[in-house]
């Protein structure tokens, strides 16, 4: 019977990481649709930069290689999956390399991402911090690689860390118009229903899973709070300027 229901969770757990996969996946897709998937379809102005171009084929790339990897955990393809690491590696070093400079370039030029009322260097806190978070994430999953149960949990934080700028555009005025609490609410909800469901699953509270969460919650308030200090916005301008 233990031996059933042990079977019975972890295929559940790779149905969840199925469910998060897609759902990842469809939420950029309908979030970038207008600006990026589909601009051609709703006429949108063409990209800003070559940069911002490759940043986009980079973070498509990493969604696809994110469902992949769980493609092949629920296929009981494993030693695929670990011999894949490398590449996901290398891919990740790209996110927040390529992520880095863009948000600079936004910081410095200005960003069509970024909502007219808060000035370029106050928002560039925010994909700062998601690149920040992102690597913290993905840096801890590689070292617990060897400890499936913690790996897995930290990677799918990585996927609920970039939800926000996914979130952000999905074109609905009135979701829209709640900003930081709709944005930053919706990743919060699910890592918070995905730590609950994981601890009754298991019957105990996976602490690195825990602090994980709560140094991504935590770090939307702080971006809030920080991007209206003078200290960030010194640190903003020094940053950009040393990145020219």
């Amino acid at each position: 019977m233990a031996i059933n229901d042990a079977f019975d969770w972890r295929r559940s757990d790779r149905r969840l990481f199925a469910i998060v996969a897609i759902g990842f996946a469809v939420v950029v897709l309908i979030g970038f649709a207008k600006t990026y998937y589909l601009k051609f379809a709703f006429d949108s102005p063409g990209l800003p930069s070559t940069l911002v171009h490759i940043h986009g084929l980079i973070m498509t790339a990493w969604v696809a290689f994110f469902a992949l990897q769980v493609w092949l955990i629920r296929s009981k393809k494993p030693k695929v999956h670990m011999n894949l690491g490398m590449i996901g590696i290398v891919l990740a070093t790209l996110v927040v390399v390529v992520g880095f400079f863009t948000a600079v370039a936004g910081a410095k030029k200005g960003s069509t991402s970024a909502p007219p009322d808060i000035p370029p260097l106050a928002f560039f806190v925010v994909p700062f911090f998601d690149l920040v978070i992102f690597a913290g994430l993905f840096v801890a999953a590689i070292y617990y690689r060897t400890n499936p149960a913690d790996h897995k949990r930290l990677m799918l934080l990585t996927a609920i860390s970039f939800l926000p700028p996914a979130v952000a555009r999905i074109p609905i005025a009135t979701l829209q118009s709640l900003g930081p609490l709709f944005f930053f609410g919706i990743p919060t909800i699910v890592a918070i229903g995905l730590l609950a469901y994981d601890t009754w699953r298991t019957g105990k509270l996976n602490n690195r899973f825990l602090v994980g969460a709560i140094l991504l919650i935590a770090s939307y308030p702080i971006r809030i709070a920080v991007s209206v200090t003078e200290t960030w916005m010194a640190f903003a301008t020094w940053l950009t300027s040393w990145a020219a």
